[in-house]
């Protein structure tokens, strides 16, 4: 069985996933206390499902720049980029090539398990070569104007809704491809 490749990530109200100057002040801080409704996944409950991680180098770069520990733990992760990784955890991996050598590199470093992209860019790529089988995405209730959208391209992308679910005061959604 070939992984999946799945997109989970936080939405603003008009589509954007970073705002201006990758600001994610928006997301605000994350409460403990809330508890996730049927419907829904946890971002832990869904990194135990991922064998890997595809991620473009700016939202590595906006990772890194957030301080703290490395979000990921001991995931590999791999970085498209084509400039070195100073001062990368050591399971930041760099790598270049075009979308459909990235996904696979990435499937075959997760083996049995799931892939993780992360990054609007490389979304954007993924999405018009027809290669992300889910969208898991949490809508935030707040319009930002400008930023950086979860999809930059011109393509129309058809999904079915799989699950809904609400976390909190937000929304969650996930969709699958449709062929």
């Amino acid at each position: 069985m070939v992984p999946r490749l799945r997109v989970y990530c936080a939405i603003s109200l008009d589509g954007f996933i970073a705002g201006e100057g990758d600001d994610l002040s928006w997301l605000g801080v994350p409460d403990a206390s809330v508890v996730a409704e049927p419907g829904t996944l946890e971002f832990a409950d869904f990194l135990e499902q991922v064998g890997a991680m595809l991620m473009g180098r700016r939202t590595f770069d906006v990772v890194r720049g957030m301080g703290g520990p490395w979000p990921y733990g001991d995931l590999p992760v791999l970085v498209t980029t084509r400039r070195p990784l100073d001062d990368a955890p050591v399971t930041a991996i760099p790598i270049e090539g075009d979308i459909r050598r990235l996904c696979t590199a990435a499937q075959e470093l997760a083996g049995e398990r799931d892939v993780y992209l992360d990054g609007g860019a490389l979304i954007t790529q993924a999405l018009d070569a027809g290669l992300v089988d889910e969208l898991i995405l949490t809508v935030i209730p707040v319009l930002l104007g400008r930023g950086i959208s979860l999809y930059q391209g011109a393509e129309r992308h058809g999904f079915d809704l799989q699950r809904l679910g609400r976390y909190g005061g937000m929304a969650q959604i996930a969709l699958t491809r449709t062929c």
